[in-house]
């Protein structure tokens, strides 16, 4: 083997690499929160006793749910525009990402939603609870708390999915990265250090995550 490692090219762009990490973190960040809004809707549709609500989360789900993210991405990017619906970057791969994890959220907060014991629904319409009064402040608080794990590792998904936003020259670490390796030809420490950099940063995210379960776990949130 005859190449010759050099990581000092890799290290000169380091700012680039950290901004990149970044970005991709605030993409997700964004993309997760929005896609919880649209999970929650869409669950509380998929578990209404209106047929045409199940039905159209139901479409929703099987819809994105059955779309490889990429195409999502292209077809906001470079078809909706000829329709008139202009978005920049950013927003177009905010809004991919978005409807992508809301499909799938959808079927997380159902998941948790159902989780939550119907005598809890029950007491609060005892109480005289409305049916959004006992969603918001019964249902959600439990429900949340059920599905924390499953939430997480969608949140670890969307960031690596993020890479995919170097597709249309969005400036996230994969964008960086393929950068640095075009102008330097280091392919090797270019790749190997936005590996490790995507795995620590996943590992930290689940590291915290599972510290937040355990805390939850315990009365009151208590150490």
């Amino acid at each position: 083997m005859n190449y010759q490692f050099n990581f000092g090219v890799v290290w000169d762009s380091r700012d680039l690499l950290l901004s990149g990490l970044a970005l991709g973190l605030g993409l997700a960040v964004v993309s997760i929160l929005i896609g919880c809004v649209i999970g929650l809707v869409g669950a509380f549709a998929a578990t209404s006793r209106s047929r045409v609500a199940r039905g159209l989360a139901s479409g929703y789900v099987t819809f994105f749910r059955n779309l490889p993210i990429l195409v999502i991405l292209l077809f906001v990017f470079f078809a909706l525009p000829r329709a008139g619906i202009r978005l920049d970057k950013i927003d177009s791969f905010v809004a991919s990402l978005s409807v992508y994890a809301g499909a799938y959220l959808v079927e997380v907060f159902r998941a948790g939603i159902q989780s939550v014991p119907k005598g809890v629904i029950e007491a609060g319409t005892a109480l005289g609870l409305r049916p959004m009064q006992i969603r918001r402040l019964l249902v959600a608080p439990l429900m949340l708390r059920n599905i924390l794990p499953a939430l997480g590792s969608n949140f670890i998904s969307l960031f690596k999915d993020t890479s995919l936003a170097a597709a249309i020259a969005v400036p996230e670490l994969t964008f960086y990265a393929r950068k640095i390796n075009t102008e330097s030809f280091r392919v090797i420490e270019t790749w190997l250090v936005t590996a490790l950099l995507y795995v620590c940063v996943c590992t930290l995210i689940a590291f915290l995550l599972r510290r937040l379960e355990a805390r939850l776990r315990l009365p009151g949130g208590a150490r």
